[in-house]
């Protein structure tokens, strides 16, 4: 039976994160073994309203509470929280930290042991322009036609990327605090989303998923095609992946420079045009090919 992980245990997550990075990443921490909480404003998060199902799923044992950061009261119960906070996860622009009052210049002068790790759109000066993960992702190659992206990349790699600076914070905690034995200085963390989609387009970047790239639909081994009754998605890439598919479709003996040449193109579109979706499942576990049929 698998084991949750508990890298996080003992941890302490303050969140004032809302729409989806943030509590993605909180829902990571949260499964990491931590003890999350999160302040909502009066109005909650728009998540709750865009889709209840992803709002229960993203703060399942999370701790959320309503405060309204711009009263008195709401300030103190930050505070109070704050006291009690090992890393803090926001994901509001630069100034709008400096007016709640949390910039991090202030919450380290307060909380000196507390960490913070922010979601920003860009960095730096960028922090403060619009934006959200489809304009990160035009922005980085990954929108390359009028259709919508399948998912959110930006946010979900976004949360990923927060999740891993939560998890850097508090190990960068223990170590200080097992060499010396009282709890150090915190850090502070920047994860942009910008960033996010840019690490997500490297393979685009090195042309890897380029219309004339091995995982762009040059190789005759990698791609989708149509079957009988649907599609098709193989990724035999490997020269022993690509030598079965050959040897099952009748292509011409596969090599690196064969499987980029139409003829083989041309074999393996006819033999998968011929085969329903049955047999290419049957196909793929007798021969070890790595395919999945869709409807």
């Amino acid at each position: 039976m698998t084991r949750p992980l508990t890298v996080l245990q003992g941890t302490r997550v303050l969140s004032l994160a809302l729409n989806l990075p943030g509590p993605a990443a909180l829902m990571r921490c949260q499964r990491m073994g931590a003890s999350c909480v999160k302040l909502e404003p009066p109005s909650g998060d728009p998540m709750a309203q865009y889709n209840p199902v992803a709002y229960s799923e993203l703060h399942e044992g999370v701790k959320v509470i309503e405060a309204d950061l711009k009263s008195d009261d709401g300030q103190k119960l930050l505070h109070r929280a704050l006291a009690k906070t090992d890393v803090l996860l926001t994901s509001f622009r630069p100034s709008a930290l400096e007016k709640l009052g949390i910039a991090w210049s202030r919450l380290h002068a307060a909380y000196p042991t507390l960490s913070q790790v922010a979601i920003v759109g860009a960095p730096g000066p960028g922090a403060e322009d619009p934006g959200h993960d489809l304009t990160y992702l035009a922005d980085n190659g990954l929108v390359t036609g009028l259709e919508l992206p399948p998912t959110l990349y930006a946010d979900m790699s976004g949360s990923l990327m927060a999740s891993e600076a939560v998890l850097q914070a508090a190990l960068l905690q223990q170590e200080r605090y097992a060499g010396t034995g009282e709890a150090q200085g915190g850090v502070y963390i920047e994860v942009a989303l910008s960033h996010a989609a840019q690490y997500l387009a490297l393979p685009r970047a090195w042309g890897l998923a380029q219309a004339n790239g091995p995982v762009g639909g040059a190789h005759a081994g990698y791609g989708i095609y149509p079957c009988k009754d649907g599609r098709v998605a193989v990724a035999a890439l490997e020269p022993h992946f690509a030598a079965a598919l050959c040897a099952a479709a009748g292509a011409p003996a596969p090599g690196l420079r064969t499987m980029f040449m139409p003829v083989t193109h041309e074999a393996v579109a006819a033999f998968f045009g011929r085969q329903t979706r049955e047999q290419l499942d049957r196909l793929g576990r007798e021969r070890d090919i790595p395919l999945l049929t869709l409807p």
